[in-house]
């Protein structure tokens, strides 16, 4: 009798392991939650927190991370990845979306609480509300399941490069909001509004060209790094989440425009 095997993805590709339904007590794996393994570039690289409930993703990812040469911490369920959060203050965070006891978003709220470190999403599944609601609670990107190893490394360094690069300019204005680049800070009336760093460079990007129309393809790559043939959806939400801290009504909003067909602009 003749086997059929499975298909086996290409070089490079983590898989996805669907999550097997959980009864009762929830199976844990003897991976330590916080093993930290370094790469040997010969450089210190960012300490990374990987949360992945499946070990053989977690494992993989783990070493194709220090292989690049980062740090790396991990957590394998939202209660371990916060206290790991709070105990190793990493650069930057991959999250998975479905976790046992806390869910990646969940995690990400409460890390958005304190910390505006880079989180970088990972789904199983690539449908816009799932994107949205995590884009909407401060993600700075996301990737699907299966993905490959070195898009994961260079989308890390691409946002962690946008995190410790230092905005240059003195002050900038969109309408009544005023932007103290050097400062990072951004104001109305002398009352401050709080803006994650992507919106903030969203923010700047567009105010330093009032008028100008920035398709959704150049702010992809002059705000997130990414080639512009990447996924747009990213810019579209960031507006959204821009407007809503911005505007004064957000569905009619003046400040950041829309060019239909084109994309947005700030108010001159």
């Amino acid at each position: 009798m003749n086997r059929t095997t499975r298909p086996h993805p290409p070089p490079g590709t983590i898989p996805h392991h669907p999550t097997p339904p959980t009864t009762g007590t929830i199976p844990h794996h003897p991976t330590p939650p916080t093993t930290r393994e370094s790469g040997d570039t010969g450089g210190v690289e960012a300490l990374i927190l990987l949360v992945e409930d499946d070990r053989s993703i977690r494992d993989v990812t783990r070493m194709g991370l220090a292989d690049a040469g980062f740090n790396v911490v991990t957590a394998t369920d939202g209660d371990e990845a916060l206290a790991a959060f709070r105990q190793h203050a990493p650069d930057a965070v991959v999250l998975d979306v479905m976790l046992p006891r806390r869910d990646g978003l969940e995690v990400l709220r409460a890390i958005r609480q304190t910390s505006n470190v880079p989180v970088l999403m990972l789904t199983a599944r690539d449908t816009t509300p799932d994107v949205v609601l995590g884009l909407e609670l401060g993600a700075d990107d996301y990737m699907t399941k299966p993905f490959e190893m070195p898009i994961l490394v260079a989308r890390l360094r691409s946002i962690l490069r946008r995190a410790n690069r230092a905005e240059v300019g003195d002050e900038l204005r969109v309408g009544d909001v005023h932007v103290d680049v050097a400062a990072h800070r951004v104001s109305r009336d002398g009352e401050e509004i709080e803006l994650s760093p992507t919106e903030f460079r969203l923010l700047c990007e567009l105010a330093r060209k009032p008028g100008r129309v920035f398709t959704r393809e150049l702010l992809l790559e002059n705000v997130w790094g990414y080639p512009a043939v990447g996924d747009t959806r990213l810019v579209d939400v960031a507006i959204q989440r821009l407007r809503a801290k911005l505007e004064r009504d957000p569905a009619r909003p003046k400040l950041i425009q829309t060019v239909r067909g084109f994309g947005y602009r700030a108010a001159g």
